[in-house]
């Protein structure tokens, strides 16, 4: 009957964990243990060999040494003496000493090697079996009969005892390891599994989290990445609502306004002069609608940060006098005076792009500031930028708005005023264009009015 095996995937980590270190600590101790027993097998069984073999010899020389000795009892008395046990064989294999039955363990092959006048050990063995006693064996002659003298060692209950405690150790250690390892584990999982519940809320559209950590190892540097990241994304739903609204509320306007003059031109009893106003009215509303859309698409074309920079070499003063000559019309209508401080810069960027700033910014100027007011603009060259800056007499932005005016839709409360045309998309423009350039650009202003916008670019 075939059977089919299953490969079992732990999906859990803490389980991998607790499994990957639980098989460590086994591995290690497995490791030595067999280590202790090589070490005990290779030198301490090996010294106690050697012990032997000169206790042996030791004592077949005294008898030797005492010819009125007889050979049993002289090796009898020797039996048990300093923790030796000793066993005496005649050539038929018989022991001759008393000795407790068991102790002294001798193979036959030991016993007939030992008798053809061979010194030999259990140690050595070729079936690899160590016996926890060590045995050697000695031969020797005395009136021309050969014997063997076989020596081992009494049990000692001391080693035994530390043997026995050695292994236990090896188990406490294994089940408190084991116990470590499954807090330490749970310790490491706990703030991944918290992580891994806040991603499945942030999925569902709740950013407004923050997981508590003082760790200062990799999960806490995650933590505190996990929170500022959704610190970020939580800024970015917020702006979306508010770009959402705005832009509703910057189409609701206009259409309404359409609408509700378009109703009105049904009416048959109405001057021509009401007929020509209303119609003034809806076109104007028509070209809101419609810059609107524009400056919505270059927006979102400018946030493609796919979208190539078409860099050219061009004089930056020359272009910004080229947009006040453009805009001259504007800022003659309402007798501004402009004056113009600027620095020869050759730069390299995109042309069109920084038209369209210098335009906004310039067009902004103009737009707020009063009649017979001033503006300023100045390029001063540094080391490794350009600094271009435009100042204005006008209404001027206060410090708490300034650093939200870059961002979509947001108007000034001075600005909102029905003759001042804009949706507040400009500025939004300028600075994405500013960072597509990898350059800078602030506002600065008095108290009294008036502001300055400074953009600082690369030069080479």
């Amino acid at each position: 009957m075939a059977i089919g095996w299953r490969c079992v995937t732990i999906k859990s980590l803490y389980t991998r964990i607790v499994l990957i270190f639980v098989g460590i600590v086994m591995l290690s101790l497995f490791v030595a243990f067999f280590s202790t027993s090589f070490l005990y097998k290779s030198r301490i069984q090996g010294m106690v060999e050697g012990s032997l073999i000169a206790n042996a010899q030791k004592m077949i020389h005294n008898y030797q040494a005492t010819p009125s000795a007889e050979l049993v009892p002289f090796m009898q008395n020797f039996s048990g003496l300093s923790g030796n046990l000793l066993q005496l064989y005649n050539k038929q294999g018989e022991p001759l000493l008393n000795e407790p039955t068991g102790i002294l363990k001798v193979s036959p092959k030991l016993l007939e090697r030992a008798l053809a006048g061979e010194s030999v050990s259990n140690i050595a063995e070729e079936d690899g079996i160590v016996p926890y006693l060590p045995v050697v064996g000695v031969p020797f002659e005395t009136d021309g009969q050969p014997y063997a003298l076989f020596l081992s060692v009494e049990p000692n209950q001391v080693e035994m005892e530390i043997m026995d405690s050695i292994h236990l150790m090896y188990v406490i250690i294994l089940f408190f390891g084991s116990l470590l390892i499954v807090v330490a584990a749970r310790h490491i999982v706990n703030p991944i599994v918290r992580l891994t519940d806040a991603t499945k809320r942030m999925a569902k559209g709740q950013f407004d989290l923050e997981l508590p950590t003082s760790r200062k190892d990799e999960i806490g540097v995650l933590t505190a990445s996990f929170n500022k990241m959704a610190k970020e994304l939580s800024k970015l739903d917020r702006m979306r609502k508010e770009f959402v609204s705005s832009v509703s509320h910057e189409i609701q306007t206009p259409l309404t306004s359409i609408s509700g003059f378009s109703k009105a031109l049904r009416q048959k009893k109405m001057s021509e002069e009401s007929r020509n106003r209303y119609l003034t009215i809806i076109e104007e509303e028509s070209e809101r609608l419609s810059r609107l859309s524009q400056n919505l698409l270059r927006l979102t074309y400018l946030q493609q940060h796919d979208k190539p920079v078409q860099v050219s070499q061009f004089r930056l003063d020359e272009q910004l006098r080229k947009v006040a000559i453009a805009l001259e019309p504007q800022w003659s209508a309402k007798g501004i005076e402009l004056t113009m401080d600027l620095e020869t810069v050759v730069i390299e960027a995109d042309e069109d792009q920084l038209k369209q700033v210098w335009t906004n910014l310039l067009g902004n100027s103009i737009k707020f500031t009063p009649e017979h007011g001033t503006i300023i603009m100045e390029i001063r060259k540094h080391d490794r930028y350009a600094a271009i800056s435009i100042t204005d007499t006008g209404i001027g932005i206060p410090e708490e708005e300034r650093a939200n005016i870059f961002k979509p839709f947001h108007k000034v409360d001075k600005a909102r005023d029905g003759a001042v045309k804009g949706n507040g998309l400009g500025l939004s423009i300028v600075k994405q264009i500013v960072d597509m350039h990898h350059g800078e650009i602030s506002v600065t202003g008095e108290p009294s009015g008036g502001s300055t916008f400074t953009v600082r670019l690369p030069v080479s």
